[in-house]
């Protein structure tokens, strides 16, 4: 996955010496129409017009832009090095689709902790057999799940002196794990109405965007250790867990951008208009 990445990062390097803007229209360049479009620029006799004709789908609605993109100073090195350059990509994909199918078959003997694992927001196919081979499906191994994350790498360093504990980088410990972790912690962050996307962005603003990740990442891999030894399944908390086990300040704040907008605000609790009621 790695070198077909950097192979794609050459790819749209030479787009760009040949002036075609292909990525700035296309989100992805590597899908079924970018792919028509940049097997299309092999073929000198062609126009802008006529390689944009190969989009497909919704991407139709971009031909003008496609026009535009697609009209770049394409000389013969060019084509050259695209043609390698595409055949290269084709081999990466036969070689993933080859390993995808011996990674299937090894995890049959887990495949109800693979499903398991899966239920974990952010937690795909691919990063949930990361977790298997790398941690494995016995907890017992560990004597805890503070040894778990320790192991990982996902819990910060405990750095001391004169009695004074100060802010340190997290542990060495399992790369590929710790990545795999990350990864799901990033995309947990973009998954709507999750309790992991809401604790991410209420410390995103005061610890950055990457010490946050890895706090997410903790998170996942404690929910993997607990869920792994009796098969139980994941609960979703949902984005509102935080604000209803200390309501006060979220109401403090909320009043307080309505008064700032020029209203007069009164709360009333639920309940208690029942009673009143």
């Amino acid at each position: 996955m790695e070198a077909r990445s950097a192979e794609r990062n050459r790819l749209l390097k030479l787009l760009e010496d040949a002036n075609l803007k292909l990525a700035s229209v296309i989100s992805d360049v590597f899908g079924a129409s970018g792919m028509l479009m940049l097997k299309a620029i092999l073929h000198a006799e062609q126009t802008p017009e006529q390689m944009a004709q190969s989009a497909k789908r919704r991407m139709r609605k971009k031909i003008p832009e496609l026009e535009l993109a697609l009209d770049g100073r394409v000389q013969q090195h060019h084509r050259f090095l695209l043609e390698l350059q595409i055949l290269r990509l084709e081999q990466f994909d036969r070689d993933v689709a080859t390993l995808d199918q011996e990674i299937d078959k090894r995890l049959v003997p887990y495949h109800q902790q693979h499903a398991l694992l899966m239920e974990l927001p952010g937690v795909e196919r691919v990063i949930a057999a990361s977790l298997i081979a790398e941690m494995g499906v016995e907890m017992s191994t560990f004597e805890s799940e503070h040894h778990l994350a320790a192991w990982t790498g996902v819990c910060p360093g405990n750095s001391e002196s004169a009695g004074k504990r100060t802010n340190t980088c997290s542990r060495k410990g399992d790369v590929y794990l710790q990545t795999a972790l990350v990864e799901a912690a990033q995309a947990a962050a973009r998954t709507k109405g999750t309790y992991f996307k809401d604790k991410f962005h209420r410390l995103k603003a005061r610890r950055g965007h990457r010490r946050v990740a890895v706090a997410i990442a903790h998170k996942i891999l404690i929910a993997a250790y607990h869920m792994l030894p009796d098969g139980v399944h994941y609960h979703e908390l949902g984005s509102a867990y935080l604000d209803h086990l200390n309501p006060r300040p979220v109401v403090r704040s909320l009043i307080q951008r309505l008064e700032r907008l020029g209203f007069k605000v009164s709360i009333q609790p639920v309940s208690t208009q029942k009673a009143s009621g």
